[in-house]
């Protein structure tokens, strides 16, 4: 399992995306920030409400140099079939991961052994492929969008100021905090 501050191992997976099948690998977003968002299945309830969410916020995501790649234990024709008859999900434009063996799952042990499928997880990685934040619970809670977006703005912001950090409810443009002194003004 991949911890905070350590290298994610490389994978690769089929994806379903504009309307194609293709194969990625982890590696091929080097240089890039990766949002996964890992879910439990499709044609399910709580799923299509909050991959919607993050799809509307897909260029946010990309204009902060960031692709976001949804990951679940279906496969890229199950993926294809809620494509095609969901309006929620027709919204989508990132990749979305087949994961039917659930290997990139228990990598980010998010896997539910007795299930077959996965806990809602949010994974924020580096360009260098490091795994900044994480975030898992139970599957009966969907996630905000707008909140991971926000990880990952305070993530690319202490990246690009060493000594400096970003208090509670920080968002872009606040004051940070530099360890030992005083806030630090707007930036």
């Amino acid at each position: 399992m991949v911890k905070i501050g350590e290298k994610v191992e490389d994978f690769s997976a089929e994806v379903f995306q504009n309307e194609e099948i293709k194969k990625i690998k982890l590696s091929d977003y080097k240089g890039k920030w990766v949002i996964l968002l890992f879910y439990p299945a499709d044609f399910t309830f709580v799923c299509p409400t909050e991959l919607e969410d993050a799809a509307n916020l897909y260029e946010e995501f990309k204009k902060e140099s960031a692709e976001i790649l949804s990951v679940s234990t279906d496969t890229v024709f199950v993926h294809k079939a809620w494509h095609d008859t969901s309006s929620a999900i027709k919204k989508i434009k990132y990749p979305m991961v087949a994961d039917p063996t659930g290997k990139i799952c228990k990598q980010f042990n998010t896997y539910i052994d007795e299930e077959g499928l996965s806990f809602r997880g949010s994974f924020i990685v580096d360009p260098d492929g490091i795994l900044k934040a994480m975030d898992v619970h139970d599957n009966s809670i969907g996630r905000n969008a707008h909140e991971i977006l926000r990880k990952l703005q305070a993530s690319k912001f202490v990246r690009e100021n060493p000594g400096q950090v970003c208090p509670a409810n920080w968002s872009p443009g606040g004051k940070t905090l530099k360890p030992g002194l005083d806030l630090v003004g707007k930036i």
